[in-house]
C-alpha cells in the first residue's frame, strides 16, 4: 500500500462536518496503520512529519536492513547509520546480507564487512537472517556472520540461504550447529542437493516452515527420513521431489497445512498404508509441465491422492501448468470431474482457486461457484463468444463473496465482426462489479486489462438526493428521530460514487498502438 492511498483512506468527515487529518491520529493507532506501508521511502517521509510520526515510523524504517551494490565503486550498507546511532539497532528484526558485497574481503577491502558484523552484534532482537550470493564464489565470508548470530541473546527464528554456487562444507558444518529455528529456506543452484541431512534432528523440536529448492536426485527414502524428524512442520515447499514420494511424505507430517510442490512423473512406488492419516491441507500449490496440450494424464489422480478428505479443509488451490504449444493448442483443460470432486469434498472451505492458464468451460465455472459458496478469488482461462459476454456474468452469479476475478478469455468472433477491439470495456467491468447490492467484486483482470473498483466520496456533490425517496412520517417523536437519522444516512450515502479504473501494461512489446486508455469513470 502506498502512502498516498493510505492518507486518503483515513481522511474522513465526522458528523459535525469537521475534517480529521491523518497526522492527528494518536500514537497507539498510528503505529499499526503505518505498518500497512511497505516502502521504506514512505516510512522515511512519515518520520519527518512531526515527533509523533517520527516515534511511530522509526521502528518500521529500521525493521529490515538490506545491503546492495549501487555501482561497481559504490556499496550501500545501512551499517554506517546504525553505528552513528546504536539505539536504532533495537528495532532491527530482519537482516539481508549479500555475498557480492562482502566478497571484497578477498581484495583486502573489509571495512564494510567489519561494520556489518559490529551492527549485527547490536541487533539483540534479530529474528531473521538472509544470505544471498549470485556470484561463483563459495561464500566463505558467511562464517563470521554465523559466529555473530550465535552470540546473540535470543536464538534466530528464520534463516534463508539463496546462492548460485554451493556453500563450502565448512559453512554447512557451522550451519548445522544452529538450533531453535522456526523457518529454514535453502536454495543452492549448484552442487549436491541440500535436504537438511544431519541437521533435521536438531531442528525437529521447533521447525514449522521449510523450503528446499533442489531435491532432484535425492532418493525418496532419504527425503522421507529427514522429514520424519520434523513432526511440527506446517509449511513445506519442495522442488524436484518425485511425485510418487509426495503422498508418503504427507503421511509423516500430520500438522502440515501448506504444500508447494511439483508434479514430476516417476515410477510408481508403494504408497503409504491405508491406515496412515493424511494431514488436513489448507493450501495446495502444484506446478507441472508437459509437451502435450491434453496435460499429464495422471496429474488429476495424483492431486486427488493429496486431498483425500472426507473432512473439508482446503482453502486455496493453485495450479501452475507450464506446457509447450502443440499445433496451436497450448493450454491444459481441467476435467470437470476434478472440479466436481474438489467442490464436493472442500466446497464449504475453499476460498481461492487459481488455475492460471488452465482452461475451464463456463459450465465448470458456474458449477464451481455453486459448490463453493465462500469463493473469493478465481483465476482461469475460458472460451467466450463475443456476442454472449453476459454468459460469464451469469456463471459467477452464485459467487456472493467473490472479490477478485482473473480470466484469460479466448474470444470466439461473431459472424459479423464490426471491430477488432476487446468487447470487455469499462462499462462491462462496472456492471459485473455492481451485479447485486451485496456484491464484493472489486478487481477484474481480462487478458491484458486490469479493472479496479471502489466507492469514493464525491466532494463536489453537495445535494442530498436519496435513493429511495422520502419515507412516510409518523406522529410519534421517536419515529421522527429515527426518520431523521435515516435521511442523514441517505444523505451521506448519496455523496458516494463508484469509480472503476483501468490499467494497461504499456511497457509490453506486444501492446498495439493507438489503443484507448480510459483511466477513470464514475
Amino acid at each position: 500500500m502506498s502512502l498516498t492511498s493510505l492518507s486518503c483512506s483515513f481522511r474522513h468527515e465526522s458528523d459535525e462536518g469537521n475534517r480529521v487529518e491523518f497526522a492527528d491520529l494518536p500514537l497507539d493507532v498510528l503505529s499499526p496503520i503505518l505498518g500497512q506501508l511497505s516502502d521504506a521511502r514512505d516510512w522515511s517521509s512519515c518520520s519527518l512529519v512531526n515527533k509523533t510520526f517520527n516515534k511511530a515510523a522509526t521502528p518500521l524504517l529500521y525493521r529490515t536492513l538490506n545491503s546492495k551494490i549501487i555501482r561497481k565503486d559504490l556499496v550501500h550498507h545501512p551499517a554506517s547509520t546504525i553505528l552513528k546511532r546504536p539505539e536504532l539497532a533495537q528495532y532491527v528484526r530482519r537482516v539481508t546480507e549479500s555475498g557480492s558485497v562482502h566478497r571484497r574481503v578477498m581484495d583486502g577491502v573489509d571495512q564494510v564487512t567489519q561494520d556489518a558484523l559490529e551492527v549485527l552484534a547490536l541487533c539483540t532482537s534479530l529474528r531473521s537472517f538472509t544470505w544471498t550470493n549470485d556470484t561463483m564464489t563459495r561464500s566463505f565470508t558467511l562464517i563470521p556472520f554465523l559466529d555473530a548470530i550465535k552470540k546473540l541473546p535470543r536464538p534466530l527464528e528464520e534463516l534463508n540461504i539463496r546462492v548460485h554456487n554451493d556453500l563450502d562444507q565448512q559453512v554447512w558444518d557451522e550451519l548445522h550447529k544452529l538450533s531453535g529455528l522456526r523457518k529454514v529456506s535453502v536454495w543452492c543452484m549448484e552442487g549436491p542437493p541440500r535436504v537438511l541431512r544431519g541437521w533435521s534432528e536438531r531442528l525437529g523440536p521447533t521447525l514449522t516452515h521449510l523450503e528446499l529448492g533442489r531435491c532432484a536426485g535425492v532418493p525418496p527414502t532419504i527425503l522421507i527420513a529427514v522429514l520424519m524428524d520434523l513432526p511440527k512442520l506446517e509449511s513445506l515447499c519442495l522442488k524436484g521431489a518425485p511425485a510418487s514420494a509426495i503422498t508418503s511424505i504427507l503421511a509423516v507430517l500430520p500438522n502440515l497445512k501448506f504444500l508447494d510442490t511439483e508434479y514430476l512423473p516417476s515410477v510408481r512406488s508403494r504408497g503409504p498404508p491405508q491406515s496412515a492419516k493424511q494431514p488436513k491441507l489448507e493450501s495446495l500449490i502444484v506446478r507441472t509441465s508437459s509437451a502435450d496440450y491434453l496435460g499429464p494424464g495422471k496429474l488429476w489422480t495424483w492431486i486427488h491422492e493429496l486431498l483425500p478428505g472426507p473432512e473439508a479443509s482446503l482453502q486455496s488451490f493453485s495450479l501452475h501448468a507450464f506446457i509447450l504449444s502443440v499445433m496451436g493448442k497450448g493450454r491444459v483443460a481441467v476435467p470437470r470431474g476434478v472440479m466436481l470432486e474438489l467442490g464436493r469434498v472442500h466446497g464449504t472451505t475453499l476460498r481461492q482457486v487459481l488455475l492460471g492458464d488452465a482452461q475451464l468451460t463456463l459450465a465448470d465455472i458456474e458449477c464451481m461457484c455453486e459448490m463453493c459458496p465462500q469463493l473469493e478469488v478465481l483465476a482461469c482461462c475460458t472460451v467466450v463468444e463475443i456476442s454472449k459476454l453476459d454468459s460469464v456474468k451469469k456463471a459467477i452469479a452464485c459467487a456472493k463473496y467473490l472479490r477478485a476475478l482473473t480470466l484469460y478469455i479466448v474470444w470466439i468472433p461473431a459472424l459479423k465482426i464490426t471491430e477488432s477491439k476487446s468487447p470487455f470495456t469499462l462499462d462491462v467491468a462496472r456492471d459485473w462489479m455492481l451485479r447485486s447490492e451485496d456484491s464484493c467484486l472489486r478487481y477484474i483482470a481480462v487478458n491484458d486489462l486490469y479493472f479496479t473498483g471502489k466507492w469514493v466520496l464525491d466532494e463536489n456533490n453537495e445535494d442530498s438526493n436519496t435513493q429511495g425517496g422520502t419515507e412516510e412520517k409518523t406522529e410519534s417523536s421517536a419515529a421522527k428521530v429515527k426518520e431523521g437519522e435515516e435521511e442523514s444516512g441517505d444523505s451521506r450515502r448519496s455523496r458516494l460514487k463508484f469509480v472503476v479504473t483501468i490499467d494497461q501494461p504499456r511497457d509490453l512489446w506486444y501492446m498495439r498502438f493507438g489503443s484507448e486508455l480510459g483511466l477513470t469513470k464514475a
